[in-house]
């Protein structure tokens, strides 16, 4: 299986899409469907079912899985949105591409 170049609660922007320019942290990756679930990004309306928490049901806003391509690490060094490299995809920790530095 291919490793990821992002993963959970990196700090990510969103570069296209209706949610454009928006920045938040990776709460979950599919990485067999190459989405990620974004903290604030791609809300959508889901209704609520009766229950004791909702009695009456409702319309809540959830975060939706966007595409990995949508989105760009920012590294936590230069706080720029940056490419992500790897000298080995085995052991090697991921770096930016831009400071050169470790991200993990």
């Amino acid at each position: 299986m291919k490793k990821l170049k992002i993963k959970k609660d990196d700090k990510v922007k969103v570069i296209s899409g209706k949610d454009k320019g928006k920045e938040g942290k990776v709460l979950r990756v599919y990485p067999d469907k190459n989405r990620v679930v974004v903290e604030g990004v791609n809300l959508v309306s889901k209704t609520l079912r009766k229950s004791d928490k909702y009695p009456n049901g409702g319309i809540a806003k959830v975060e939706a899985p966007i595409d990995l391509s949508n989105v760009m690490v920012i590294c936590p060094h230069c706080n720029k949105p940056t490419r992500i490299g790897r000298k080995d995809e085995e052991h090697h920790p991921r770096y930016c591409k831009k400071c050169k530095k470790n991200i993990d």
